[in-house]
């Protein structure tokens, strides 16, 4: 890059530009190649793109320079958007490497647009941080909005750099643990050694471990339960059938409520449930701490 080059490489009109089907191979794909480029594709009749496109170009800006945008109208440029299969817009991808390696549809949050260029910074090697950390800090906060999708590509990604990589293992499986896919979640725990130790994984472990061992239907104890209140072993076998549904919450709260009741009921069955409920959640969840405080609570009051 020329000293001119350097210079103006932080304004806007270098980060941001108007795309054509004539100029992708030059503005995208080549571009991408050393810094990852976002494709917004949008149409002057499109409320939706009207919201999308200023949230764009300010993360855009905010990134300071390790990524650019350009901004695609499909009437007046139909034939790449034809290439990449856009059904609906606003329609965005991100280009690394001369590829699309993310992207979304629709107006979303600012929040997740922030995650979205993050996590396409971290895929380009940017940011000064190591790549796999990145993706992994990406991954986390992606999960934290919501967005299972997008974690599971972070996590994905980071494997691909390190296959070993536990933290990594560990969320990735969780992503298909929280889609309900319990076989895929075991196979990719499963990629790590059995002795392994991270905490996503010993969650993801412990919640694969009461999904099997949980009854298939819980109405026959919930029914038990109604008739009798006092029937400790139908709300166990219901606390272990919530669980492996993954309703850790309700779960935690029948367990609870035997040991509100009989703390030492069948050798601490309820307790013992109970912890692994808790581990399955993992720690730093809002239904380990809570349900550690009142566990407290109980057996210390």
């Amino acid at each position: 890059m020329s000293l001119i080059g350097e210079a103006n490489a932080g304004l806007p009109g270098d980060l941001i530009k108007e795309g054509s089907d004539a100029g992708f191979p030059r503005d995208v794909i080549e571009a991408s190649r050393e810094q990852p480029v976002i494709v917004d594709f949008w149409a002057t009749w499109c409320g939706p793109c009207r919201t999308l496109g200023p949230a764009l170009e300010r993360a855009v800006l905010a990134a300071k320079g390790k990524v650019k945008l350009v901004k695609i109208d499909i009437d007046k440029n139909p034939a790449y958007a034809g290439q990449m299969r856009v059904q609906s817009i606003p329609a965005v991808f991100g280009f690394v490497g001369g590829r699309p390696v993310d992207g979304f549809m629709g107006a979303v949050p600012e929040s997740q647009i922030k995650t979205f260029v993050d996590r396409l910074i971290a895929a380009g090697g940017g940011g000064g941080a190591d790549p796999a950390e990145q993706l992994l800090a990406l991954a986390k906060e992606s999960l934290e909005l919501g967005d299972v999708g997008g974690a599971a590509q972070a996590y994905a990604e980071a494997l691909q750099g390190d296959p070993g990589n536990l933290a990594a293992i560990g969320g990735l499986a969780r992503c298909y643990l929280l889609g309900g896919d319990l076989e895929r979640a075991a196979e990719v725990a499963a990629m790590a050694p059995p002795d392994a130790k991270n905490p996503d994984l010993e969650s993801v472990r412990a919640a694969l471990a009461l999904a099997q061992d949980a009854p298939s239907d819980g109405a026959e104890f919930e029914r038990r339960l109604a008739a009798d209140p006092t029937d400790h072993a139908a709300r166990l076998e219901l606390a272990k059938a919530l669980a492996g549904q993954g309703r850790l919450q309700e779960a935690a709260d029948h367990l609870l409520a035997i040991i509100e009741r009989d703390r030492d009921w069948n050798d601490g069955a309820a307790r013992k449930q109970l912890l692994m409920v808790f581990e399955a959640a993992g720690p730093g969840s809002d239904v380990a701490r809570q349900g550690r405080r009142r566990l407290s609570s109980l057996l210390f009051s």
